[in-house]
């Protein structure tokens, strides 16, 4: 009976964890803000450009992600990525600042997802004697969980992104065929053309 208490705990609080999952669409700049409550706490998450409308670029150009503490320190930075995870330790808690930076006027659409994660430690045990020790085994079997749904996100949004890759690629080749039988078609026309010129010319020139 313990055994599905500590179960059923595990479940709420992981539905009522502090995950953030959001699609945005970048033009330039777009900035997503998240609350860190406490001081080393665990943030992680992961992003992935999904779509983009470069479509004579067989190479995706990436953008730039950079995480900003509250005093405007910058705590992460990665730069001309397609996609990437990221964790970090909050070096103080309050209004964590998470931009992405396109530096083309393309448009991109970015699957981007956050998770805030707190494990009590044995200050706040000594601080809380209403805190058991049960419930810090129930919030590291919840970190882990959290680390699998994020990691099938992840995964997610490449094959999303791999896929529409592959259909950008596919039309592509459909345009690059249809210009190539055009291009054919115009060329055996002209020679034709140029053919029935020289035949004609030369009957002119027996005649005479």
């Amino acid at each position: 009976m313990k055994t599905y208490a500590i179960l059923g705990l595990l479940l709420l609080s992981t539905f009522a964890g502090d995950v953030s999952a959001l699609s945005v669409t970048v033009n330039d700049v777009e900035c997503v803000y998240e609350y860190v409550l406490y001081e080393g706490d665990t943030v992680s998450g992961n992003f992935v450009v999904v779509d983009h409308d470069i479509f004579w670029s067989s190479d995706h150009p990436g953008i730039d992600f950079i995480v900003s503490s509250p005093g405007g320190n910058v705590v992460q930075t990665m730069k001309g990525t397609s996609g990437e995870k990221f964790e970090f330790k909050a070096p103080r808690s309050g209004m964590y600042q998470f931009c992405f930076h396109n530096p083309y006027s393309t448009p991109e659409t970015v699957s981007f997802y956050i998770h805030v994660g707190h494990i009590p430690n044995e200050h706040d045990l000594a601080k809380d004697e209403h805190l058991d020790p049960v419930n810090v085994k129930i919030a590291e079997l919840r970190e882990a969980l959290e680390s699998v749904t994020a990691e099938q996100k992840y995964l997610k949004a490449r094959d999303a992104r791999h896929r529409h890759t592959n259909e950008s690629t596919h039309k592509r080749v459909i345009f690059y065929t249809i210009g190539e039988y055009i291009l054919l078609a115009l060329a055996s026309g002209l020679q034709v053309v140029y053919i029935r010129r020289l035949f004609s010319k030369s009957v002119a020139y027996n005649r005479v």
